[in-house]
C-alpha cells in the first residue's frame, strides 16, 4: 500500500467529473487500499477517487470510532434519501476548513463492492454525510459549492495562499 497525494482546491482536476467502473480489477483493490491508507493518514472520514488524482466513480469511507469499518463503494448510485440534517463538514482537499451543510438524513445506495459484488447499503448520519460528500466529487462538486458566494472566494484565496506559503518555504 502507499499514501496518495491529495489534490486541494481549488485544483480544476477536482472539478472533473468521473468516469464508470468498468471492471472491479486487482488494480481497483489496489487503489482502494491506497486510497483507505491515504484516508487514514490524513484523519479523514472519506476520500473520493478524483481526490488522489484517479477520476472514476470510487469512493471510501470509514466513520467508525477504531477505524475499523472501511466500505468501498463503486459506481455509487443514491437510490432514495430521507430527511434532513445540517452539521459542519470539512474536506481532505480543503483542509482547515469547515463550514455548514445541509444534507439527507439517510440514504439508500446502490453499488458495487470491491469483490465486484453489486450491493445495497442503508447510511444515517455522519455515514450519509460522509457518502454524499464523497459522491459529490465524483460528479466534480465539492462542499464549498453549497456556501455562499463570498464565503467560497474568501476559501479560495485562503488555499491559494496556503499553497504560495508552502512553495515558498519548501
Amino acid at each position: 500500500m502507499a499514501a496518495l497525494e491529495i489534490l486541494h482546491y481549488p485544483d480544476e482536476r477536482l472539478r472533473q467529473p468521473c468516469l464508470p467502473v468498468t471492471a472491479v480489477t486487482a488494480e481497483t483493490a489496489r487503489l482502494i487500499d491506497d486510497m483507505l491508507e491515504t484516508m487514514y493518514g490524513a484523519q479523514g472520514v472519506g476520500l473520493a477517487a478524483p481526490q488522489v488524482d484517479h477520476h472514476i466513480r470510487l469512493l471510501v469511507i470509514d466513520v467508525s470510532e477504531d477505524r475499523s469499518a472501511p466500505v468501498a463503494l463503486i459506481n455509487p448510485e443514491i437510490t432514495e434519501a430521507e430527511g434532513e440534517q445540517e452539521g459542519d463538514e470539512g474536506c481532505l482537499s480543503v483542509p482547515g476548513v469547515f463550514e455548514p451543510v445541509t444534507r439527507a438524513a439517510a440514504v439508500t445506495v446502490r453499488y458495487t463492492d470491491r469483490d465486484g459484488n453489486a450491493q445495497e447499503g442503508h447510511f444515517e448520519g455522519l455515514a450519509a454525510r460522509a457518502v454524499q460528500h464523497e459522491l459529490d466529487h465524483l460528479d466534480g462538486k465539492l462542499f464549498v459549492d453549497y456556501l455562499s458566494k463570498l464565503k467560497r472566494s474568501r476559501v479560495r484565496k485562503k488555499m491559494e495562499k496556503d499553497k504560495r506559503l508552502q512553495v515558498e518555504s519548501a
